[in-house]
């Protein structure tokens, strides 16, 4: 298994392991610990791009899935049969929606890394609410499993 990252945000310092170590934990949570994934945290100018190019929506949104066992996706590390996909978070709209929600950024990166990843396995809360509620129930269990997350998100010391 191997998860690779991609941070291409400076307002923010990234603990790279700890985010590696998260992505790796949520694969083995959902029983693809052998899969490959790539993991990329950009800002709303990019995420807004690929949400026009991928999704014909013209803003920014939370988090990107681009599952290789569908289809194409944007970045290509790894065209291997046990690679999953790419998950893309925005990473300043996962700020304003943490803030919004009262939790951490840490938080809410781990809820929508674990979103992007089940979505790469084919969950779908788009198609129905039985599949909405199915995904939730996961999501809350992966969540579970994973436990207490430390810190791996603050901002950088450049102040930008």
């Amino acid at each position: 298994m191997s998860v690779s990252l991609q941070v291409s945000v400076r307002s923010v310092t990234v603990g790279r392991k700890r985010v590696l170590g998260l992505a790796q934990a949520v694969l083995e949570c959902i029983g693809e610990s052998s899969a490959d994934m790539s993991v990329s945290l950009v800002g709303d100018g990019r995420m807004r791009r690929l949400n026009r190019q991928y999704r014909q929506k013209d803003r920014s949104t939370d988090v990107l899935a681009f599952a290789f066992r569908e289809g194409v996706a944007p970045h290509r590390f790894n065209r291997s049969a046990a690679h999953l996909g790419d998950v893309i978070i925005a990473l300043p709209t996962a700020e304003r929606q943490a803030k919004a929600a009262l939790r951490s950024v840490d938080e809410e990166i781990v809820a929508l890394l674990i979103h992007g990843v089940l979505h790469l396995c084919g969950y779908d809360h788009e198609r129905s609410a039985d599949d909405a509620l199915r995904m939730q129930r996961k999501e809350r269990q992966v969540r579970r499993r994973l436990g207490p997350i430390a810190r791996f998100v603050r901002p950088s010391r450049n102040g930008r």
